[in-house]
């Protein structure tokens, strides 16, 4: 009996030694390079969500655009609200090593990489209906351009950058879907038959801004005849022209959004295997 259990004793020894001594599955450089890679997607997202939040809080309700287009906060209060719930299962997954959590971060974030690279192609094939979409966006904030504060210094900035005033139809589009600006004869507004001040060439090295240079035209100005004063050319054809003389650029930038997301995607794809080895792996042993 002493014999055979000696015996039994240094046969479960090795095995012990054996499993004491087995690599596991899982890496530490994968498990943390992805958490370290979520959490700075995580902040990035928590801070475009603070800054809407921010944004829209200050605006407060009275005058506040509902419409989410339109309305800069509510663009960034929701992709950033989205971006950081990824985030936040992709570093609780990644500590906790879920897979459950993980696997939601990929596939989310592999959907919305195939949603932008279709999106993209499409807008490339349908170039002249995005270009209507585009249009109409544009009527609605030269709509909402005196209700939101943040839409309005989006749009002077625009104009102002590209040297350009309105729309499809350059100025006139301020005198048609502006209440402020449009030239019926029930308008009493100071700004009536205007332009935003944006829309204004300067006039040499101005100090003080004249907020008041795009007043006061007549009903039937012509674009050669406002020439002089502001700009005439439509925003949407100026900005056109310019992604189509900054390609390589906009590649970069694209590039730039792309390449982040193939990696996360990648990471959480490894991790992802690597739980499941090491899962499978422990159940062998436990069956041994």
């Amino acid at each position: 009996m002493e014999l055979g259990s000696r015996r039994e004793g240094q046969q479960r020894q090795p095995l012990r030694h054996r499993r004491q001594k087995r690599v596991t599955a899982i890496s530490p450089i994968v498990k943390y390079s992805l958490f370290v890679f979520t959490f700075f997607f995580w902040l990035i997202a928590g801070a475009l969500l603070g800054i809407g939040i921010y944004a829209r809080v200050e605006k407060g309700q009275v005058n506040a655009v509902v419409d989410l287009l339109a309305d800069p906060a509510i663009v960034l209060i929701v992709v950033g609200s989205l971006a950081w719930i990824l985030g936040f299962f992709g570093c609780v997954g990644a500590l906790r090593e879920n897979i459950c959590l993980l696997k939601t971060y990929c596939y989310v974030l592999l959907i919305l990489f195939v949603l932008q690279l279709v999106g993209a192609i499409l807008g490339f094939v349908f170039s002249d209906k995005v270009e209507g979409q585009i249009g109409n966006l544009v009527e609605t904030a030269i709509e909402k351009y005196r209700d939101d504060i943040d839409l309005q210094n989006l749009i002077d900035w625009t104009q102002k950058e590209f040297q350009c005033c309105g729309g499809e139809n350059g100025f006139k589009d301020w005198h048609q879907h502006n209440r402020y600006f449009n030239c019926s004869d029930g308008n009493m507004s100071r700004e009536r038959c205007g332009v935003p001040y944006s829309c204004c060439r300067p006039e040499g090295e101005e100090v003080v801004i004249n907020t008041m240079c795009g007043y006061d035209f007549a009903p039937d100005t012509t674009p050669t005849e406002a020439v002089d004063r502001i700009y005439i050319r439509s925003c949407i054809f100026a900005v056109a022209d310019w992604a189509r003389e900054n390609l390589f650029l906009l590649g970069g930038i694209a590039m730039g959004l792309a390449i982040p997301q193939l990696v996360g995607i990648l990471l959480a794809r490894v991790f992802i295997n690597q739980i499941e080895d090491e899962t499978e792996l422990a159940n062998q042993e436990a069956q041994l």
